[in-house]
């Protein structure tokens, strides 16, 4: 442990603390990187809807975009009924490049690929579970987008979703996932039954496990400036072979699910909030293709939900956090995976009622936990990077969206340049 102590601050200007020896990670990773393997290219992590009616589609077609962080030559497609009671039939999926930028979901001339699933067109999931296709033969070069649309033949409750995609996607009527534009029924800013899209390639993936700011919240929709997004822009320019699958979730808590008081306004949308990052670990995390890396960046909303969408009885202690983030640790490492911790951002002048002296208090041990425990792999210190000098408890004000808790696209790029790269090789 001292000479982790001792490594921190010897590299307390870049926030990342480099493993001693070469770890059962560092010699996988050799093996990924010099062969092609899968690697996740883009993720959605499912969540479940609140109460009520879910929407249901018929005889449509959902055609989403999907921003693909690394390239290969060939794509496998996950799909999910992770949260659906009954049985999920997808008629048709197809996957293509997109043409065009922004709001488009035009599929490139001769790039439109059927997806198949043991060999078959269509494929049913059963209650509770996702499925991988096949792989398609398809190249996509970094950094492009992809076209991926499912056909849904039948009445189909949309039960497993997610929920803020900051990337406009569509429903279109009929079967219409081989045509290369679509007229949109309705245009939506959720991705529904898909979770993931891999591609092969020599590399490997980083995870980025987190809350709304790595979600993308208040991020210019169509733009990929989410700071997994600019990060993996980095890593495609410095020529570093991973691929970044993006598992924030927005609302999302370290330790609890979604726990609305009964009759407040949080009932209406905490479930999109998703279960709690320990919860759904081994699913978002552990079984993305290529996973070598994750970057947790948790703790807020664990602060600043009790009391405002959960009941105060979820108050948690700065202990509390700390056992949540040794859990991460332990779940990654023993899965071969490096675990870089990220320091909780400022928050106060928020405009969620999230902010007190006492969650001041919580944050500021954590976040020193974080960075001088040598527990975690690395420190990512994202706190350093926005802060504003004058108010430390504040988020800078070039980099505040308005709400005083998340940053803007400038903030998101200011957190995807205080990554250290030293350790993705």
């Amino acid at each position: 442990m001292a000479t982790r102590r001792a490594l921190l601050a010897g590299t307390a200007a870049t926030g990342f603390v480099p493993l001693a020896n070469p770890s059962r990670t560092e010699k996988t990773e050799k093996t990924a990187n010099s062969a092609n393997t899968w690697v996740a290219t883009w993720a959605a992590p499912p969540t479940t809807i609140p109460p009520g009616e879910p929407r249901v589609l018929q005889d449509q077609t959902v055609r989403h975009v999907a921003h693909a962080s690394i390239g290969g030559d060939q794509v496998r497609v996950r799909v999910t009924n992770e949260f659906g009671e009954t049985p999920l039939r997808i008629g048709e999926v197809r996957v293509g490049l997109r043409s065009g930028d922004g709001a488009s979901t035009d599929v490139a001339r001769g790039t439109g690929r059927r997806v198949t699933f043991s060999g078959r067109g269509a494929v049913t999931l059963p209650a509770g579970t996702p499925a991988v296709s096949d792989p398609v033969d398809l190249v996509v070069p970094a950094g492009a987008d992809l076209v991926v649309s499912l056909y849904l033949p039948e009445r189909t409750p949309v039960t497993t979703l997610f929920a803020f995609s900051y990337q406009d996607n569509v429903i279109a009527a009929g079967d219409v996932t081989g045509a290369a534009s679509v007229t949109p029924a309705e245009t939506i800013g959720q991705v529904l039954f898909l979770s993931g899209v891999a591609v092969r390639t020599r590399g490997s993936s980083i995870v980025t496990l987190g809350d709304s700011i790595t979600n993308g919240a208040i991020t210019r929709t169509n733009a990929n400036h989410r700071w997994p997004d600019l990060f993996a822009a980095r890593l495609r320019a410095a020529g570093r072979p991973y691929g970044v699958a993006n598992v924030g979730i927005a609302g999302n808590r370290l330790l609890h699910d979604p726990n609305p008081p009964a009759g407040g306004p949080a009932e209406a949308y905490a479930a999109y909030f998703g279960q709690s990052a320990l919860r759904r670990f081994d699913r978002d995390v552990l079984a993305q293709p290529g996973a070598a890396h994750l970057i947790a960046l948790l703790g807020v909303n664990d602060l600043g939900h009790p009391g405002t969408s959960a009941p105060p009885s979820e108050v948690v202690s700065a202990d509390d956090l700390i056992g949540g983030h040794r859990q991460l640790i332990a779940r990654a490492h023993s899965a071969g995976i490096r675990a870089y911790g990220a320091t909780i951002l400022p928050f106060r002048g928020d405009g969620l009622g999230f902010w007190s002296a006492a969650n001041e208090r919580k944050r500021a041990a954590v976040n020193r936990w974080i960075r001088t425990s040598g527990e975690y792999d690395g420190v990512i210190d994202f706190d350093a990077a926005v802060r504003d000098p004058a108010d430390p408890l504040r988020l800078r004000p070039v980099y505040n969206s308005g709400d005083g808790l998340h940053p803007n696209d400038a903030g998101m790029a200011a957190m995807a340049a205080a990554i250290p790269l030293g350790p993705y090789r």
